[in-house]
């Protein structure tokens, strides 16, 4: 595999806003969009629907929502040990390439607590309670095993239970649109109707190379830390050696090699970037290890804060949110007048699409000094 060219920071944003669907809004179904973005953050049960809207054209919340009542996609913690929104063939066929990562994660946090507690035994006793596909909260599976286990206390058992012991899914009506509901969870081999997918006996890894080739189809092109810093798995370097041959190679302007899918979009740097507004936790941005792609380094804790972001001329500019059902924009900087008209008038769209069209109003705050 040769060495090519640098990809500078432009160039990398618009592959990025490309494989995104950000660059044009796709004419796709949302089943596919899902799956081609690998899934979406979802631990704010609302923000996949602005996500979505801000990538497909004529996008119907209703059909996410169905979705997710036929049991096509799915809410579980799956990359980085956050609620994602995803395909249920993806859920299957990843969910145990991410379980020990999943462990160590809640272990991280609850290390002394969970000191001496025999995680295998535990798995079991969560299993045997959870068979009977009764919805529970965390809570409610947390003070069933605390009789046995009463020294973690309950949310480290019940983290531990939930989020990586059992592989679980977030019940309906959370996440469905405009719908408030708390957390209810069954086994994703009740709700599904069959266990996650085993790893390889072989001790091969061809969930990692899935995960490398559809990581690259919606993010690339990227470094292995990149991937690392999306799924939580630790670089997935055997599936990377696996795969080198088939893979494209870049460098970026630090230097690190970029790799790519041979005949993945890589648009001129040039093209223009339309204004787009990103939901909490988006991974266009969370995607990535180094997201000066999309985001200036002074901004960065936006991204991980919860806030709202709106794109112009592909990066960054401006946070937004909801305000007595007027969408306001704060810019991050300086606006151009027609940057700020292009920012109002997809404001304007987006504000329309969250009141099912009762609603237009938009304001955009003065720039900063």
């Amino acid at each position: 595999m040769a060495v090519r060219t640098v990809l500078g920071t432009r160039a990398l944003n618009r592959a990025t806003l490309a494989r995104q669907l950000l660059l044009d809004r796709a004419d796709v179904p949302v089943l596919d969009a899902v799956a081609h973005l690998g899934g979406l953050q979802a631990q704010e049960p609302q923000e996949p629907y602005p996500g979505l809207w801000s990538r497909l054209r004529a996008f119907e919340p209703a059909v996410l929502s169905g979705l997710l009542t036929e049991r096509s996609v799915v809410r579980t913690h799956l990359m980085r040990r956050t609620v994602h929104l995803v395909t249920a063939d993806d859920a299957l066929a990843w969910r145990s390439r991410h379980e020990a990562m999943l462990r160590q994660r809640v272990l991280g946090v609850y290390r002394r607590e969970l000191a001496g507690t025999d995680l295998d035994e535990l798995a079991s006793a969560g299993r045997a309670l959870t068979a009977d596909g009764e919805p529970r909260t965390m809570t409610e599976v947390a003070r069933a095993l605390a009789g046995r286990w009463p020294a973690p206390g309950p949310r480290a058992l019940g983290e531990m239970v939930i989020t990586a012991l059992v592989p679980m899914i977030q019940l309906p009506p959370r996440g469905l649109w405009r719908t408030k509901a708390g957390v209810r969870n069954v086994p994703l081999s009740f709700w599904l109707g069959r266990a996650a997918d085993p790893l390889s006996p072989d001790g091969s890894d061809p969930v990692g190379q899935a995960l490398l080739r559809r990581y690259l189809a919606a993010y690339g092109p990227a470094a292995s830390a990149d991937l690392r810093a999306w799924c939580g798995l630790a670089g997935l370097p055997a599936a990377v050696a696996a795969l080198r041959e088939e893979l494209v190679s870049f460098r970026d302007e630090r230097g690190r090699e970029l790799l790519d899918l041979p005949d993945a979009p890589r648009p001129d740097p040039d093209t223009p970037a339309p204004v787009r507004f990103l939901p909490a936790f988006d991974n266009a941005i969370l995607g990535y290890h180094d997201r000066g792609r999309i985001i200036d380094d002074e901004h960065r804790g936006l991204s991980v804060a919860g806030e709202r972001v709106v794109l112009v001329d592909g990066r960054v500019a401006a946070t937004w949110r909801v305000e007595a059902g007027t969408v306001t924009v704060a810019p991050l900087g300086r606006l151009s007048p027609a940057d700020r008209t292009a920012v109002a008038e997809e404001g304007r769209e987006m504000a329309l699409f969250l009141s099912d069209k009762e609603n237009d109003g938009v304001r955009v705050a003065a720039s900063p000094d």
